[in-house]
């Protein structure tokens, strides 16, 4: 019996790191998994918030992301049409790293799926057991002869929320008024299908109040487009006579070519000189994606519907606008919302949590005059084949002002409730 004392007095003070020495290397001294997220907008800020706080430090999570502080593509319309200032859409990452998340604030430059790394600018190389990208979206500006990323500064896309909205915000405030702008709109698909037309309206807003003799023009490649009887209404009712929408069947297949010099978009037909040009361009998923191989010929990402993992590269998971998403749109609600399920599905993958069927969800709403807003959502199963809409609603004409204003501060509760669910 005193042996056996002693042998446990023994055992109690030799200290952690001796009883760990005892078990076999793979037990004791086994590292937490790692998991990198590759983006720090809607989808990846989700992802990673999500593994570190529900895998209660179980799970090493490291962000990678070249901004120090992220602004919403969402919402970014209200800036631009005087409903909110820059900083109140603009996000830093402190709160996540206070979740124990270590942010890199680099570019990630290359992925080696079977080494299992990403190499960032510097050229460190991140080991991962787990890879979630959310690499948003890259345009294509070889589509619209004249127009490429030297071009942007005189005809703002404004369409990767930053400068670039606070430069076609700017560029508005100085035009003449009785001026013309004209929105080049992108072909399907891209993100945020009412994004453009919401921007009208915010556009159009401004310019009532402000330049009331500003005319609106929007050249669109397609026939019709998410939420159009609303807008329309809402164009005829506030704006009457300012915003003139001509579709593709009307412009000869659409845009061809732009100017910069002259300030000039080019139909095979015609030519429109605008004192602001919105040219929004076709859009592809990020370019870190498309190198890896994750892309396929669309130019999107083929994932698997239940746990956003990539069907062309295993350990590989992506989230977000650059998803092939089947039903759901490109939205900042639905990158949050697919950023949820692939966190429950690497958690079930690294430390084998519980994993449920993952319902995904979609709302957008968009304002198109003060107190006023329509909204449009879904929500959505995973099915074999893709993620499958169950069932949806969407504003209708000719509702009361009391309905639009409650949807518009609905709008403004979720802003503030999603910003947080994203970046804590």
């Amino acid at each position: 019996m005193t042996k056996l004392m002693n042998r446990r007095k023994v055992l109690k003070t030799a200290g952690a790191g001796a009883a760990a020495a005892a078990l076999p290397i793979g037990i004791a001294r086994a590292a937490n998994p790692k998991v990198v997220v590759v983006g720090g907008g809607p989808g990846g800020a989700t992802a990673a918030h999500y593994i570190a706080k529900d895998s209660k430090g179980a799970i090493d999570v490291m962000l990678v992301e070249p901004a120090k502080a992220y602004t919403t593509c969402f919402f970014s319309n209200w800036y631009i049409g005087g409903f909110r200032n820059f900083e109140s859409i603009t996000h830093s990452y402190n709160r996540l790293a206070d979740l124990g998340i270590k942010i890199v604030h680099q570019m990630a430059t290359g992925i080696d799926p079977d080494a299992k790394s990403v190499t960032l600018s510097d050229g460190v190389k991140l080991p991962y057991d787990r890879l979630i990208l959310a690499p948003g979206i890259d345009f294509k500006f070889d589509e619209i002869d004249g127009y490429g990323p030297d071009s942007v500064e005189a005809m703002p896309h404004a369409y990767k929320a930053g400068p670039q909205t606070v430069l076609l915000h700017d560029q508005l405030h100085a035009m003449k008024d009785g001026g013309l702008f004209v929105m080049v709109a992108p072909p399907n698909p891209y993100r945020c299908p009412p994004g453009p037309y919401e921007r009208v309206s915010m556009v159009a807003h401004y310019l009532k109040n402000n330049k009331p003799k500003s005319k609106i023009l929007v050249l669109d490649p397609k026939s019709k487009f998410s939420k159009m009887g609303l807008f329309q209404e809402a164009w005829a009712r506030y704006y009457d006579g300012m915003v003139e929408w001509l579709p593709g069947e009307m412009l000869s297949g659409g845009v061809k070519s732009v100017h910069t010099g002259s300030m000039t978009v080019q139909t095979p037909d015609e030519e429109f000189k605008g004192d602001v040009v919105n040219v929004i361009p076709p859009q592809m998923a990020g370019r870190i994606a498309r190198e890896t191989g994750l892309a396929d010929t669309s130019g999107w990402c083929p994932i698997v519907p239940a746990t956003m993992e990539s069907k062309l590269a295993p350990g590989i998971h992506l989230v977000g606008d650059s998803t092939i998403a089947g039903d759901m749109p490109k939205s900042g609600f639905s990158a949050n919302s697919q950023a949820k399920a692939c966190a429950m599905a690497v958690r079930h993958e690294l430390i084998a949590s519980r994993a449920f069927p993952p319902r995904f969800a979609n709302t957008c709403w968009s304002l198109v005059a003060p107190s006023d807003a329509v909204k449009v959502g879904a929500s959505y199963e995973a099915t074999d084949e893709k993620i499958a809409k169950v069932d949806g609603f969407i504003s209708k004409t000719g509702e009361t002002g009391s309905l639009r204003a409650e949807n518009a501060e609905e709008a403004v509760g979720w802003y503030s409730g999603i910003t947080t669910d994203m970046f804590g």
